[in-house]
């Protein structure tokens, strides 16, 4: 039995219509709003077909093996006995797929040279780690018990909101862009495979009403973590004797 999908030229066509909108504007503000040919039409073109063949094997790869591994898992941890394992994995997963995550990798960088190492990347990339690994816990924990998602995400927010009242202006910009960055291409699809697989074969649970949300849990936390972080760092520095 062949593992590649059969709607093959149906996928790609799809990956053709939401590429296009995007070269339609580019090429449109370039030409007749900007009124400049475009540099090096080879290698735009090229990066372009790169985006698109890159963008259907993605899509193949979700198909055939992270939807496929994420209702396996869901699958066995939906068992009472390996209930608490789901929350583990989340756990590990979520801090593990984010502390290598190349967009906050990027911004974290950034983030260091402009501060002048002030603000160390290692330190805030562990910081939204950590938030999105105890976001995605909180999210299975909900699915497990079946939790109220708005209490959640409001509750998380509320402390989000407080804690802005204290964290040095220069890094609440920061904080609250970290929630857009910590899902990568892999995570995403593997984490909401896992949330429905976990409401599809857990008793009670509705995959439309539990299914989803542990997105918006790996959004919201990292928020706090970075900003909880900068509120640390903070007292340390105004309190030698923290310091020591």
């Amino acid at each position: 039995m062949s593992v590649i999908p059969a709607n093959l030229i149906s996928d790609f066509l799809s990956v053709l219509r939401d590429v296009a909108p995007v070269a339609v504007v580019v090429l449109f503000f370039q030409l007749l709003v900007l009124r400049r040919p475009l540099p090096n039409p080879k290698s735009i073109f090229t990066g372009f077909l790169a985006v698109i063949v890159g963008l259907y094997l993605f899509l193949i790869g979700l198909d055939i093996g992270i939807f496929p591994l994420g209702e396996e898992m869901a699958k066995r941890f939906s068992h009472p006995d390996t209930q608490s394992l789901a929350v583990i994995f989340a756990f590990c997963m979520g801090y593990s797929a984010t502390i290598a995550e190349p967009a906050l990798l990027a911004i974290a960088t950034k983030a260091e040279d402009i501060s002048a190492g002030g603000l160390r990347s290692f330190a805030l990339r562990n910081a939204v780690a950590l938030g999105v690994a105890v976001g995605l816990t909180l999210g299975v924990y909900r699915i497990i018990t079946g939790g109220t998602l708005w209490i959640f995400i409001l509750s998380g927010y509320v402390v989000a909101i407080s804690l802005t009242f204290f964290a040095p202006k220069e890094i609440i910009p920061l904080a609250y862009d970290s929630g857009g960055v910590t899902t990568s291409t892999i995570t995403v699809p593997l984490v909401t495979a896992l949330g429905l697989g976990l409401a599809q074969n857990i008793p009670g649970r509705d995959p439309m009403m539990d299914g989803f949300g542990l997105i918006a849990f790996a959004s919201v936390f990292p928020i706090i973590s970075v900003l909880g972080y900068a509120v640390i760092i903070r007292l340390i520095n105004r309190n030698p004797q923290i310091r020591r």
